[in-house]
């Protein structure tokens, strides 16, 4: 299993978004290509990854491969998904999911406590710039990615990876929008570490 962690700092919990003006929700185009490049591939899905929105530290989206249904390599398609989980935020209670539709929870919950759902499941791993070459690493097993939206993560969100000892990753000497970061990790661990082809 993959997993992917997002999070997105400008989108508020409210569902009131466009999808005719994705950037002016708080950048939530960045949030929907991530899940677009973490599950899809040329004429298919990764069932075995899972990515998880966390949205304002207050909700978590999660969108299971295996069981997602109508996912689409569009931005709008995809917005549609995640608008309709923060339409029914009011049915999650605690951290009990509710689920808007096949493959697609929302929790009550922000980025501490997801994490805190799914890495003892997998190995802790920040896609950022001055990490360790992912070329000189080795590839984890059950790796769960953290990466942030077009934002840094905040000195919080940074204590709690460290308090996790997040191991951290670079994917190249230049800097990559997070849907081809996580492109470029797919990649990594495809190939097992840039060594199969």
């Amino acid at each position: 299993m993959r997993q992917f962690v997002v999070v997105g700092h400008e989108v508020t919990t409210d569902a009131e978004i466009s999808l005719d003006d994705l950037p002016g929700a708080g950048r939530f185009d960045v949030l929907c290509r991530a899940v677009t490049a973490t599950l899809l591939t040329s004429h298919g899905i990764r069932e075995d990854t899972r990515v998880h929105v966390v949205i304002d530290d207050e909700v978590t989206i999660t969108v299971d491969g295996a069981h997602v249904r109508r996912l689409n390599p569009d931005e709008r398609s995809t917005a549609a998904l995640l608008r309709g989980a923060l339409e029914e935020r009011a049915e999650a209670i605690g951290h009990q999911p509710v689920e808007s539709s096949p493959g697609v929870e929302l929790r009550r919950r922000g980025f501490q406590a997801t994490l805190d759902a799914i890495v003892p499941d997998g190995a802790l791993v920040v896609l950022e710039a001055d990490g360790e070459a992912a070329g000189a690493a080795d590839t984890p097993e059950r790796p769960v990615f953290v990466l942030s939206d077009h934002n840094d993560f905040t000195e919080d969100e940074r204590g709690i990876l460290e308090d996790r000892n997040a191991k951290r990753l670079s994917l190249g000497p230049i800097a990559l929008h997070g849907d081809q970061a996580i492109t470029v990790a797919h990649n990594w661990l495809d190939t097992d570490g840039f060594q199969r082809y």
